[in-house]
C-alpha cells in the first residue's frame, strides 16, 4: 500500500507539471501597465503624466480621447520607451538585495486622422489609435502569474501588448468629448495528454484561443474661455479643464487540462483547472486643469484609482487563491488619490522644454501577505524633458517633431513580513529606483 500511494503522489505530481507547463513563463508579474506605471509618450514621462490630458498627441487616445480634437492635423508617431528597474528587498540590517532589475523596453507606434472629410457634414470626427509592444517589437504576448517565497513587486513587470483605439469630435463652443477602448487579451488553454511513469507523452491535443477584450474610456475637455466668453475677453481666457472615466481592465489566462497516466490514473483522467490574472488596471476617476500663456503652461491633474476592486478578483483567482485564505491573511488595498503638477515652456519657435512631478500613494494596505508576498511602496517621480522641431523640410508639408523624455521613479522605503512555504517569517524593507528613457519622432499630416 505504501509503495502504491508513492506511484500515485508521483503520477499526480507528473500530471500537475504537465498541465501547468504553459505558465512557466520568464516573466514577472505585473499589476502596472505602460500608461500608468511610466507614460506612453515622452510628453507623457517628462511631464510625469500632470499634461497628459491635455496632450494633443495619439497618447491621448488612453489619457483623454477628447483632446485628440485640439489639434486639427492629422498625424504619425513613432517611439521608444526604456525602463531600467532596481527594485530591491532586504533584511534591515544586512546591505540592499535587488529582487528585480529585468527592463521594459517598448516600441511605439500611433496615428491620429480626421474622418469627417468621409461624410457630407464635414463635422470633424477624429479617429486615434496608439499601439506598443515589449523587447522593442519582438514580444506580443507574455503572461506571469505566481506565488513567490522571496517576495515580489506589485506594480512593475513586462506587458508585451499595449492597445488603446478611439475617437472625439467638437461638440459646442470649446467643449469636445471623446470615447476609446483600451484592449487587453483573454487567453484559454485546453490540454489533453497520456504520460507514462517516466514522463513520456503520447496522444497530446492542446488548443489556445485569446479574444480581446474591451475597456471603455470616457474623456471631455473644456476650454472656459471659448465656452463662457465666446464673443470678447474675460478672466477664463487661457483655462482649460478635462475630465476622464477609465473602467477597470485586466489581461486574464484560464487552463484546463485533462492527464492520463497509464497503469496509474486511469480515463477519465486527471482534471486540473487554472484561473489566473496579469496586468490589473483599476477604475480611474481624474480631474485636471490647466492655464496656457504666451508660449508656456501649467497644470496638474488628480487621479482617483479604486483599487479595493482588486481584492474580489483576486478571490477568483486560482493562483493568488484569497478566496480559500484566512481572513486576516488577505491581502487587502485601498483606493488612491495621485496629484500631479507640471509645467511646459516655449524657449523659442524650435525649442521648448517641460517637467513634472507627482506623488503615488501605494495601494497595497497590507504588509504581510502569505504566498503572494507582494511589494509596493509610495513614489516620487520627477520628469523632464525637451522638444525640436525642424521646420525646414523640403518634400514633407508640415514640421517635423522630435520628443525626448527622462523619468525618475524614487521607491520610499517601506517595511514588509515575508512567509514563505512553510510559515516561516522574515522581517524586509522594500525601496529601489526607476529610471525611464523615451524619444518619438510625429509627422503632421
Amino acid at each position: 500500500m505504501v509503495g502504491s500511494h508513492r506511484v500515485s503522489m508521483r503520477a499526480l505530481s507528473l500530471a500537475i507539471a504537465t498541465a501547468t507547463a504553459g505558465l512557466a513563463l520568464n516573466t514577472h508579474a505585473s499589476m502596472g501597465n505602460l500608461g500608468t506605471s511610466y507614460g506612453i509618450m515622452p510628453v507623457d514621462v517628462a511631464t510625469a503624466q500632470s499634461l497628459s490630458m491635455f496632450n494633443d498627441q495619439v497618447s491621448a487616445t488612453y489619457y483623454n480621447p477628447a483632446s485628440l480634437t485640439s489639434d486639427t492635423r492629422g498625424e504619425l508617431t513613432a517611439g521608444i520607451l526604456h525602463a531600467e528597474q532596481e527594485l530591491r528587498s532586504a533584511n534591515p540590517t544586512a546591505d540592499g538585495d535587488v529582487l528585480s532589475s529585468s527592463p521594459s523596453q517598448h516600441v511605439l507606434i500611433g496615428m491620429k486622422t480626421n474622418l469627417g472629410s468621409l461624410t457630407r457634414f464635414k463635422h470633424p470626427i477624429y479617429l486615434g489609435f496608439v499601439a506598443g509592444v515589449e523587447k522593442y517589437g519582438k514580444e506580443m504576448l507574455a503572461f506571469g502569474s505566481e506565488t513567490s517565497e522571496t517576495g515580489q513587486y506589485l506594480q512593475y513587470g513586462r506587458e508585451p501588448l499595449f492597445l488603446n483605439i478611439g475617437g472625439a469630435t467638437p461638440i459646442w463652443r470649446g467643449i469636445s468629448a471623446g470615447a476609446s477602448v483600451r484592449i487587453t487579451l483573454e487567453a484559454t488553454a485546453n490540454l489533453d495528454a497520456v504520460s507514462t511513469l517516466g514522463g513520456e507523452t503520447s496522444r497530446e491535443r492542446l488548443a489556445v484561443n485569446a479574444k480581446p477584450s474591451m475597456k471603455t474610456i470616457l474623456g471631455t475637455r473644456i476650454d472656459l474661455g471659448s465656452t463662457f466668453c465666446p464673443e470678447s475677453s474675460c478672466i477664463l481666457d487661457g483655462w482649460e479643464t478635462a475630465f476622464t472615466y477609465r473602467t477597470k481592465s485586466s489581461a486574464s489566462t484560464t487552463v484546463d487540462s485533462n492527464i492520463i497516466v497509464t497503469q496509474t490514473i486511469p480515463d477519465p483522467g486527471l482534471s486540473l483547472a487554472v484561473t489566473t490574472i496579469d496586468s490589473f488596471q483599476p477604475e480611474t476617476f481624474a480631474i485636471g486643469t490647466q492655464y496656457s500663456g504666451d508660449g508656456w503652461r501649467v497644470g496638474g491633474s488628480i487621479e482617483q484609482q479604486n483599487w479595493s476592486e482588486l481584492e474580489d478578483t483576486f478571490a477568483r483567482d486560482t493562483i493568488k487563491n484569497q478566496g480559500s485564505v484566512a481572513a486576516d491573511n488577505r491581502i487587502r488595498f485601498d483606493d488612491v488619490l495621485i496629484p500631479r503638477v507640471g509645467a511646459e515652456y516655449q524657449l523659442n519657435r524650435n525649442f521648448a522644454v517641460r517637467g513634472g512631478l507627482a506623488y503615488e500613494e501605494s495601494p497595497l494596505k497590507t504588509t504581510r501577505n502569505p504566498e503572494l508576498n507582494y511589494l509596493d511602496t509610495d513614489k516620487i517621480v520627477v520628469g523632464l524633458g525637451i522638444s525640436a522641431t525642424y521646420d525646414r523640410t523640403r518634400l514633407l508639408a508640415h514640421p517635423v517633431r522630435l520628443d525626448l523624455g527622462y523619468q525618475y521613479q524614487q521607491l520610499q522605503k517601506r517595511d514588509f513580513t515575508l512567509v514563505d512555504f512553510d510559515g516561516n517569517e522574515t522581517n524586509v524593507t522594500a525601496d529601489g529606483d526607476v529610471h525611464v528613457f523615451s524619444g518619438s519622432i510625429t509627422l503632421k499630416f
